[in-house]
């Protein structure tokens, strides 16, 4: 074999036992979620919120894409801007 072509296929092997790895990588799957979830309009889920006494004080259910900054969280549920400002969000799949 000629440099060429053990260079190429090194070059597959280490593609292939990437690909391998990443598939069980769950910062991979992490993402992969994330993207599924701007794409799609958002994933099935649950949004809690709680008073800082740890009472429930709203609910939402729905198919949801959250976005969130260190102050707010806000999401669209059937056409409506929810903004939360304050208090413990707990977000859950489905």
């Amino acid at each position: 074999m000629d440099n060429k072509s053990i260079a190429r296929a090194a070059i597959a092997v280490a593609l292939f036992v990437t690909t391998i790895n990443m598939g069980g990588c769950a910062s991979c799957s992490r993402f992969t979620k994330s993207v599924g979830s701007d794409v799609n309009g958002g994933m099935d889920r649950t949004v809690t919120l709680y008073d800082y006494s740890g009472n429930e004080i709203r609910s939402w259910t729905g198919k949801i894409d959250l976005a969130d900054t260190a102050d707010e969280v806000w999401f669209d549920l059937n056409g409506k801007r929810v903004n939360v400002n304050g208090g413990i969000v707990v977000v859950e799949e489905n």
